[in-house]
């Protein structure tokens, strides 16, 4: 979950190379486009039934990360000195400050994030991208991410629990076999986009960063019953200055604030999934 460019998946297998924080569903109008059964018609009650059952999942999967970090060394979230100059409820633009985040990554991901609250920022942002990303749904990617972005005390606790929520029955519900690999013909998106980050408490040594997103999640093919589809959360980390870079001791979701859906025709599986493959992500800075 890199936010550019991630090294590719199994032969015969499309998948996308950004990130995603959440599955949720929108009110969306869609084409009235025939013979296309991905977006030409909506879906009807066992489609839904589907979604919401894997949304469920997720939700699931978000409390047992919550859960194994529960327990670990809170002196981070206690010794922050206030948000953005110690004024958590002062608010700032998120604007460019024209200051490259970084120059370096660990196997694909952005590390070695300045030592400042605009480093942590930018840390916070690219994390969430590189964990929404396909990459957590297939073991190794999986387990590289949790180690490179968290503690060692963090990924420690998480790795197990992580596996056991990445089940073979969960990634099937998605229409991922046991592997985490999408069907021959098909694409699997997930894909996390920051639209903003604040700060809620900031020192030297910790920092609590929230960042608001929109969230892709879906199997692009013509006989979907789960086509992509997007949701708006915000994903509070805290960080630990460890090693010369931020690392999140612990993170949580929480759903919204969503703007009202527009009136925009979704797009057939074949739009999905070519612009998916052309269209890579960010390194985000603040």
């Amino acid at each position: 979950m890199s936010p550019g460019d991630e090294p590719g998946y199994g032969d015969g297998s499309r998948r996308d190379d950004g990130g995603y924080g959440g599955t949720g569903q929108t009110r969306t109008r869609l084409p009235d486009r025939p013979g296309d059964v991905y977006g030409g018609a909506r879906r009807g009650r066992s489609s839904s039934r589907s979604l919401v059952t894997v949304v469920g999942v997720v939700v699931l999967l978000i409390a047992a990360i919550a859960f194994a970090n529960r327990g670990g060394d809170d002196s981070s979230s206690s010794s922050g000195t206030g948000g953005a100059s110690n004024g958590a409820s002062k608010t700032s633009p998120t604007a460019p400050s024209g200051q490259r985040p970084v120059d370096t990554n660990t196997g694909g991901i952005p590390t070695g994030f300045a030592h400042s609250e605009q480093g942590a920022q930018s840390a916070a942002a690219n994390y969430a991208v590189a964990l929404g990303s396909t990459s957590m749904f297939q073991k190794a990617g999986r387990h590289s991410l949790v180690d490179t972005l968290y503690t060692s005390d963090a990924a420690g606790r998480l790795q197990g629990p992580l596996d056991d929520a990445y089940s073979t029955s969960f990634l099937n519900k998605l229409g991922l076999d046991a592997s985490g690999n999408a069907p021959q013909g098909s694409t699997f998106v997930s894909r996390t986009v920051p639209v903003g980050s604040k700060v809620e408490q900031y020192s030297a040594t910790d920092a609590k960063v929230s960042v608001w997103y929109l969230g892709l999640i879906g199997m692009s093919a013509q006989n979907s019953t789960d086509p992509v589809t997007s949701t708006w959360k915000t994903w509070t980390f805290e960080l630990q200055w460890s090693g010369g870079d931020w690392k999140i001791v612990t993170d949580s979701q929480k759903d919204g604030p969503a703007p009202v859906p527009g009136d925009d025709k979704a797009a057939t599986s074949d739009e999905i999934s070519k612009v998916i493959e052309e269209y890579g992500g960010f390194t985000y800075a603040r």
